[in-house]
């Protein structure tokens, strides 16, 4: 897997995320937390992990979404379960 960011997947989660949150997508950082930061609630990251799957034609676990807390692990996860197809 490279380490190299794919620019358009992180600003098309970054949106995806914002509008999910009812964010500004400029308002949703890397690192900036979800729960803490961004009032999320669980039904909200059911909704960002059912998206993402729609999206991205992947199958990701409901126990990984304690993991998803922004949207750099977000990105990773996609990565990751995409098997770098992305």
């Amino acid at each position: 897997m490279t380490t190299a960011i794919n620019q358009q997947l992180m600003d098309e989660l970054r949106e995806m995320i914002a509008e999910v949150l009812e964010e500004e997508p400029e308002n949703i950082t890397e690192t900036s937390l979800f729960i803490e930061e961004h009032e999320a609630d669980s039904l909200r990251a059911i909704e960002i992990l059912a998206r993402i799957e729609k999206k991205y034609k992947v199958s990701l676990p409901q126990e990984i979404l304690a993991d998803m807390v922004n949207l750099r692990a977000v990105y990773n996860t996609v990565i990751e379960y995409s098997d770098g197809n992305l």
